[in-house]
């Protein structure tokens, strides 16, 4: 039977099936079955109570009256306490009544998240979901057409106690819950995050994402229903773990929950690798640790392994690869280090295809770890720090629900998890200082009230579980600027993968042709220091000369920053948002695998001969540096105290100028041979000197495993 119950109406017919109703001998959960029986004749609230917000479409009204039986109160006087809560209400038409019937939902929200055991109740499941179609279709401007509201009046939603308790009539209501209708992502965002267990308002929109990947952003109450039910589901599996046997062996700490268990069955374990073994056994996630119990064979015990997720231990927990005998062969395992051991652990999800159930764990240990960072990073206190975790834990439970509704585990930015959210996104400070922000201006603590009231915490309110209305504006503009910059990032990596070339040969003519301004401008220079055209280099030595002399040439770098702005400034101006037109590359015409095999070798034994010539010119400035060769180190010695004299007595703008007219004069004809004279008595010298004496040695397979 129901969770709630709907008191009797003045209908003749309603009052049969009241009748039928408690002749049935059945409990009667609901808070609602008492209310029948002490409430007046004068505040008996019908459909029509709602007439006086005549703008209302009759499914708001229909939910607006339902609102009104939940609390006991004329729609009159609940429209007068929106007026009186709600100072600055809109005055417009269909903006007053979609925050009129918005204001009556979280009301009721407010009444019946505090009953035990509602989500498992599937007439609230059913009202929330009517509010969300009301919140889309509040106002008569934008109701159904006739055929569709035919439609959605003739459904019906079967009871195994023949009758919603939510509904004026069973039989002939005004508007059920239409599998036709879906709920979109807006009106969704406006109800669901008023239950802490439902949704969040940071990651409100994956959620709702996650919900409808079938059927393409339009939430099915089929889909909305099944994700409630295996919600409570998975709570009270959660509950019945903290009064266990099991939950008393792992000495649990005052506020540790049980998130999640990993290798319960023989035939599924998690294995444990510690250098070349591993140890099958069971896993077991909480709030504040890993506990690893292994198995081990021919004992009757198990040995219990605690690994620490809340204190500052420099934890570190990654995706790895791990097989036999420390072999990196299958990527199914998570790794956790810390500065308490003295090498890290794996722990390895043994299955058939994939690594889901890997991920699935990796992804609520991240979320408890990142939970604790932010808890250490912000220093909170001792209440704010069980918000902070208590909302860690809901959304787990939450991502647990989603994974098994709908067997599908979110991941990255598409993450259910709001702390590994805020990791992965942009502006990640910004949104972690706005979400303390609003930890600190919390009147009550949402989701530790939440977990109190199901008996996970110690921490009961006395009022209830408040209600979360909304974010303040903070957080919210921080998380929009974050999911836009992210939004831009994925379109950027998308514009990536379009892009990439197969090939060396391919990837090579394309990065000439970007190049190619930055290859003319240098082979222009090269040309004007060589001496090429003996006009243009003139005019330019002239040039810097002048600048230099007339102390401008300071400038030239930031002027051509200026130049640089204004180029990109006009090219703007000039595409008129127009995007880019395609580059066109001319690549060589594929060859075969042979081909390419030769074309491979020969980069290599390239890249082979630039590393040995870069290892012989080290070795050969040791050979200077330890004083191999004492002549060639004498005149070293020589030059760097000539040097040093010059940076001391001369002025830097003098030397500036010194280096530019000889870098430019360097080839002129008057200078050619005696830079010709210089360059080979300093390659003689340079190859007269020996390198210094390398001894190579290999190591043998028992060093390396040492």
């Amino acid at each position: 039977m129901s969770g709630l119950e709907m008191e009797s109406s003045s209908k003749p017919k309603r009052s049969i099936g009241v009748f039928e109703r408690l002749s049935k001998d059945k409990p009667l959960k609901s808070f609602l079955s008492s209310i029948g029986r002490r409430r007046s004749p004068e505040s008996d609230t019908s459909a029509d109570d709602c007439s006086c917000v005549s703008d209302l479409s009759p499914v708001a009204k229909s939910v607006v009256s339902r609102c009104a039986r939940i609390l006991e109160l004329p729609a009159a006087q609940i429209e007068k306490d929106f007026q009186t809560d709600v100072a600055d209400y809109p005055k417009q038409r269909g903006l007053y009544a979609r925050e009129y019937l918005q204001y009556c939902c979280h009301k009721t929200l407010h009444v019946l998240i505090n009953r035990h055991n509602y989500l498992a109740d599937k007439d609230f499941r059913s009202l929330t979901y009517d509010m969300m179609l009301a919140w889309q279709d509040h106002s008569t401007e934008n109701q159904l057409l006739p055929n569709e509201k035919a439609q959605s009046n003739s459904l019906k939603v079967e009871d195994q106690n023949d009758g919603s308790l939510f509904y004026e009539d069973s039989t002939a209501l005004a508007v059920q819950v239409d599998t036709k209708k879906t709920v979109g992502l807006r009106a969704f965002s406006k109800i669901a995050p008023c239950s802490p267990f439902i949704a969040d308002f940071v990651t409100i929109n994956n959620i709702f994402d996650m919900l409808t990947t079938s059927s393409a952003g339009s939430l099915h109450f089929l889909i909305y229903d099944k994700y409630l039910k295996t919600l409570d589901k998975i709570l009270k599996s959660a509950k019945n773990y903290m009064s266990s046997q099991f939950a008393i062996r792992l000495n649990l700490s005052d506020g540790e929950i049980i998130l999640a268990v990993e290798g319960n069955t023989p035939l599924n374990p998690v294995l444990k690798h510690e250098g070349i073994t591993a140890w099958p056994g069971r896993l077991t996630i909480t709030t504040h640790a890993l506990y690893f119990e292994s198995l081990r064979i021919g004992k009757n015990n198990a040995r219990l392994v605690k690994y620490d997720l809340s204190g500052d231990l420099k934890q570190v927990v990654k995706r790895e690869l791990t097989g036999p005998l420390g072999a990196r062969l299958f990527d199914r395992a998570v790794m956790y280090s810390s500065t308490s051991l003295k090498e890290p652990v794996y722990f390895e999800f043994p299955e058939l295809r994939g690594h889901s159930r890997r991920d699935y764990c990796s992804e609520i240990i991240h979320e408890i770890l990142q939970a604790h960072i932010f808890i250490r990073q912000f220093n909170l206190e001792e209440t704010e720090r069980g918000e902070a975790l208590s909302k860690a834990t809901i959304s787990i439970f939450r991502y647990i629900a989603i994974r098994e509704a709908l067997h599908t585990i979110p991941s990255n930015l598409k993450t259910t998890l709001p702390f590994n959210l805020a990791n992965r996104l942009p502006r990640e400070e910004v949104i972690l200082e706005a979400l303390f922000n609003y930890f600190k201006a919390c009147p009550s603590p949402f989701f530790l009230h939440a977990l109190g009231k199901l008996g996970f915490t110690s921490e009961r309110s006395t009022d209830g579980c408040l209600c979360c209305f909304g974010l303040p504006k903070s957080l919210e503009t921080a998380l929009e600027e974050s999911f836009d910059d992210s939004e831009k990032t994925k379109a950027a990596s998308a514009t990536v993968d379009l892009v990439k070339a197969e090939g060396l040969d391919a990837n090579i003519t394309m990065m000439k042709e970007l190049m190619f301004p930055v290859i003319k401008a240098g082979k222009v220079i090269f040309s004007i220091i060589n001496w090429d055209d003996p006009w243009k280099s003139t005019l330019f030595l002239v040039l810097v000369l002048y600048l230099i002399q007339r102390g401008w040439f300071y400038y030239i770098v930031p002027i051509s920053f200026i130049f640089f702005a204004a180029y990109l400034m006009w090219h703007k101006l000039q595409s008129k948002g127009e995007s880019l037109d395609a580059l066109k590359i001319q690549v060589p015409s594929s060859k075969n695998a042979v081909e390419q095999i030769i074309i491979l070798q020969d980069s290599i034994s390239r890249v082979d001969d630039i590393v040995k010539e870069v290892n012989i010119t080290l070795l050969k400035l040791r050979a200077l540096l330890v004083v191999g060769v004492p002549k060639a180190t004498e005149m070293v010695v020589l030059a760097l105290f000539v040097l040093a004299g010059l940076l001391i007595f001369i002025p830097i703008e003098h030397l500036v100028l010194f280096q530019v007219v000889e870098t430019l004069t360097r080839e002129m004809p008057l200078r050619k041979k005696t830079t010709d004279k210089v360059r080979r008595r300093f390659r003689d010298w340079w190859a007269r000197i020996p390198v210094a004496p390398v001894q190579i040695t290999r190591l043998n397979k028992d060093q390396k495993n040492s």
